[in-house]
């Protein structure tokens, strides 16, 4: 099951590092990977259907009740299925849909790191770990929808479709969470058997609600159905992908999945079946007057999930089998749908019925694709979509809403002709009619690169709806089980169910959209001149409104003022910090106190010199930081006197690291700000800082004062030798035992590399770019500005430098050391290269990117800590063995050695990065011209001058 979820992803990986491969190499490699998991699903099939299921469970995060658990039931299974087979297809569809001059690559990555969140949400058993998918689909989403950026409605339509699936996704996760804490458990699989505990909650409408927000918006239910059609916008086989049979059917599975445990109340019945009916109903009319074939499409997918909705909502189990039976058949017309959209757009050039119409003697096979697969969204026999539909309208027929037994079967013969009608329209404006002569292009039939997807499909619509009982009885009813988990109504799927209710509203329905296709000219003026309010119109002034308020409010709490920022936070703190002491009271500690050794009352001393000379020299940036150097290196020298040599090798390394990066900075600022604050403020803010001080000085005697109440630190001693291989206790908590901790924090000092980056690229240019180009250096310039004997001394520190940050490093594990503090020596190193002869000159020597290193880095630890969920283990256990080699001896081996590379090399990355960007926009600034030696006077050129 693990191998299965990975598939998808490892074919995004590898199809990135293929980038620069042909567009059917790109696609090859994500067919393999599909079909790869594909055959791993079908080869489960036979167990599955026959009553098994396949779980996989080990722990990932215990204490949060996080489980990387799958499990994989009919219901998994069908939808695994139709997510990796019309994925299949999709991918085969696009490698000929693609233009050459398409970012194939990218296009094909985004496709199969969507197609994993997919497969993740349907086969997760823990719903956090489903959470993290569905978000994970989310954002796939909205690469793919966005994928043609250089559209304007390509990028709106992206950011709709995130702003709305992406907000009901805030919601389903609080109600998922809610419901999990009702059950007593994450799991699914206990979950669902919980249903009285769950509906006897007084929680049970509040998580049943926030549940229903998430289902809804990832399956454009009314009123949030207009995200939708504007994601219309991305490249057609997305749309054939996304919109039929993945992304918008993840709320319809929650529903389906859910079902046992939610299910069966008025509040379901009423919310859901209501909610499905409306959006039946609103979506089959707004698609019959829709002149884009793709936006039709999609209009009539909002109609068909508020169907399904529907179907699910009337809470019985013959409903839930007829909603099976259509998820099936939906997947098969209206991807083939999409498809046979994208053929004509494709072909002709245009997706406006309005320009098209007498296609069928021109594309013979188009048109008869696309007639068979819009027939069956009519609902019309020997199609799979008629049996379907026959079912549904029986179910309606039989249900009352509100005591009122006529207006289901009313509303629902209504959407059901609408159906009809929008499918004709289709059929008929497209394919039939009176040839034209001015088509945007010459009008033919595609290679089988393009139809042979959707003729598999079409083919499965025919043979399902010619022989249901043969083709997927078995399938719905072990489906159907696996949704209601309880014994079935007696049934059968035929072409033929005799004189009953349905068959009548169902003839109503073809006979009314028969005349709505006649009158459409009519019908459409009389629906253009309706004052109907536009959805994307109301979104954007909800967008608009709270935008507004948002910065009303930020304006208000967060003016961009450091100071008042701070006296906020420390203030809130100070009071906090009252008001617990005030209610819960002190305890004066019970642990014996040291006396201060002359040492100790030195180095304190020396602190709070240090901090008064800072606040004295508030009007000197360049002495402040002289002073804050002065404290940084009172504090290495405390850890070093209280043994912990780890920390104080660490402080001294980002010290003089961030003290080199700050002069750099504050190289192009002021170098006296102007005072900005008066008399009053100034005597607020010190009686807050004083009483914040003593707060914290306090609470550190009131922690240091206690007996340790079991600590954690005994099992750090303990297990640091036998459970992580090393004797450096600090450096086994680093990479072993809280090693997630520090992975966390390896990709946040890369993303502030990069945020570092981003501020900086662009600072160089428009109105902060002549900023810089105006800056006048307001310190004398050294005539020296790389003196001959820096610039040789860096030359003789480099390679010792870099075997001492080897030697830590490889130390690290059982003595003071590791891989964070050897990329800070190394990168010191780099940065003294930098100082002595220039950014230029080192930079033209630069072998490496920079990004690159951050990529690798956080990469290898990654897949470090994959490396040990591959033997059973948690994430970033640590392997260890000892070898013997010759004339060497023992040596130990130990995986923690891989991590740390990747945090070397973050580390490394990361700063290079912040110093290219400083120097780049302080080159800028100085107007400096590049030169290609190291030093400004060289004996060995003629005249000895450097430039």
């Amino acid at each position: 099951m693990v191998t299965i979820s990975l598939l998808p992803f490892l074919g995004a990986v590898a199809v990135g590092f293929a980038s620069r491969a042909g567009r059917k190499i790109q696609a090859a490699i994500a067919a393999a990977f599909s079909s790869a998991a594909l055959i791993m699903v079908l080869m489960r099939a036979p167990a599955v259907l026959a009553g098994e299921v396949i779980a996989h469970r080990f722990p990932w995060v215990p204490a949060l009740g996080l489980d990387a658990s799958y499990f994989l039931d009919p219901l998994g299974l069908l939808f695994a299925g139709l997510i990796l087979g019309i994925g299949l297809l999709v991918i085969i569809y696009a490698a000929f849909y693609l233009s050459a001059a398409e970012a194939s690559g990218r296009f094909f990555s985004f496709l199969m790191l969507f197609q994993g969140a997919m497969l993740g949400i349907v086969i997760s058993d823990n719903i956090l770990l489903l959470l993290v998918f569905w978000e994970l689909t989310s954002l796939s989403s909205f690469l793919l929808i966005g994928f043609w950026r250089h559209l304007p409605e390509g990028r709106q339509g992206a950011r709709m479709a995130l702003a709305v699936t992406g907000g009901g996704g805030l919601a389903l996760i609080a109600g998922m969470v809610l419901l999990g804490n009702i059950a007593g458990s994450y799991n699914l699989t206990e979950i669902l058997s919980s249903r009285e505990i769950v509906q006897a909650s007084p929680l049970y409408p509040v998580a049943l609600v926030l549940i229903l927000l998430g289902c809804f918006t990832k399956s454009a239910q009314f009123p949030f159905h207009f995200w939708l059609p504007h994601a219309m916008a991305a490249p057609t086989p997305v749309s054939a992908y996304l919109h039929s049979a993945t992304m918008v059917k993840a709320g319809v599975f929650l529903m389906a999945r859910l079902w046992p445990v939610l299910s069966g109340t008025d509040l379901w019945f009423y919310l859901v079946a209501t909610t499905g009916l409306i959006t039946m109903l609103i979506g089959a009319a707004i698609a019959l007057f829709r002149n884009d074939l793709k936006g039709l499409l999609a209009y009539s997918t909002v109609s068909h999930l508020g169907l399904l909705t529907m179907l699910f909502g009337f809470g019985t189990p013959m409903a839930a089998v007829v909603g099976v039976f259509h998820i099936i058949n939906h997947a098969t017309f209206k991807a083939a749908l999409f498809m046979n959209a994208g053929i004509v757009d494709h072909e002709v050039g245009t997706r406006d019925a309005r320009r098209l119409g007498g296609l069928a003697g021109l594309m013979p096979i188009a048109a008869t694709l696309g007639t068979i697969a819009a027939l069956s969204m009519a609902g019309l026999p020997p199609f799979n979509g008629f049996i379907s539909k026959e079912m549904m309208l029986e179910e309606a027929a039989h249900t009352s809403w509100a005591g009122m037994a006529w207006l289901l079967p009313v509303i629902v013969t209504v959407a059901a002709l609408l159906s009809a009608a929008y499918s004709f329209r289709y059929v008929m404006h497209v394919y039939f009619g009176p040839r034209r002569d001015d088509y945007p292009r010459k009008p033919h039939d595609p290679g089988i690169g393009l139809w042979g997807p959707p003729a598999v499909l079409v083919v499965l619509v025919v043979l399902i709806g010619l022989f249901p009982a043969v083709m997927a009885d078995a399938l719905v009813r072990s489906v159907s089980g696996a949704v209601t988990r309880q014994e079935l109504p007696d049934y059968y799927l035929s072409l033929w169910h005799g004189f009953t209710p349905a068959l009548l509203m169902s003839a109503i329905a073809v006979a009314g959209g028969i005349f709505l296709l006649w009158r459409y000219g009519v019908v459409s003026r009389i629906w253009r001149s309706l004052p109907l309010p536009v959805a994307k119109r109301l979104f954007d002034s909800g967008i608009s409104l709270l935008v507004a308020a948002s910065r009303k409010v930020t304006d208000i709490v967060h003016n961009g003022s450091l100071p008042r920022t701070l006296f906020v936070f420390f203030a809130a703190a100070l009071l906090l910090g009252i008001e617990g002491m005030s209610v819960g009271g002190y305890m004066p500690g019970t642990r014996d106190t040291l006396a201060a050794s002359p040492v100790a009352i030195i180095s304190w001393l020396a602190l709070l010199a240090g901090a008064v000379a800072v606040i004295m020299s508030e009007g000197h940036r360049f002495l402040a930081l002289v002073y804050i150097s002065v404290i940084g290196l009172v504090v290495s020298l405390c850890f070093v006197y209280l043994s912990a040599p780890d920390l104080a090798l660490t402080q001294i390394s980002v010290e003089v690291v961030t003290i080199l990066l700050l002069l750099l900075a504050l190289n192009l600022l002021p170098k006296a700000p102007p005072s900005t604050c008066s008399v009053p403020r100034r005597v607020r803010d010190g009686v807050l800082s004083a009483a914040a001080g003593t707060g914290v000085a306090w609470l550190a005697y009131a922690v240091m004062t206690r007996q340790p109440n079991d600590p954690i630190s005994a099992f750090h001693w303990a297990e640091a030798k036998h459970g992580g291989g090393g004797t450096n206790v600090v450096n086994v908590i680093l990479v072993d035992f809280r090693g997630f901790d520090t992975f966390g924090e390896i990709i946040v000092l890369g993303i502030a590399a990069l945020g570092i980056y981003a501020l900086l690229k662009t600072a160089v240019w428009g109105a902060s770019g002549q900023r810089l180009l105006a800056w006048i250096p307001d310190l004398i310039r050294s005539p020296e500005r790389h003196p001959m004997m820096l610039v040789v001394a860096s030359r003789l520190i480099l390679p010792m430098a870099m075997v001492v940050a080897l030697y830590i490093f490889l130390r690290g594990h059982n003595m003071p050391g590791g891989g964070f503090i050897a990329g800070l020596v190394f990168s010191i190193a780099m940065l003294i290269q930098y100082m002595a002869s220039g950014f230029e000159w080192a930079e033209r020597r630069r072998r490496t990117e920079r990004h690159a290193l951050i990529s690798f880095g956080v990469l290898i630890a990654a897949a470090t800590g994959l490396g040990a969920l591959a033997f059973g283990k948690p994430f970033l256990t640590s392997g260890f063995d000892y070898f013997h080699i010759p004339l060497i001896g023992e040596i130990e081996l130990a995986t923690a050695l891989l991590f740390d590379i990747g945090v070397a090399l973050t580390v490394v990355g990361a700063v290079m990065l912040a110093l290219a960007q400083l120097s780049g926009a302080a080159q800028r600034a100085e107007k400096l011209e590049g030169t290609d030696y190291p030093m400004d006077i060289d004996p060995s050129r003629p005249g000895g001058a450097g430039r």
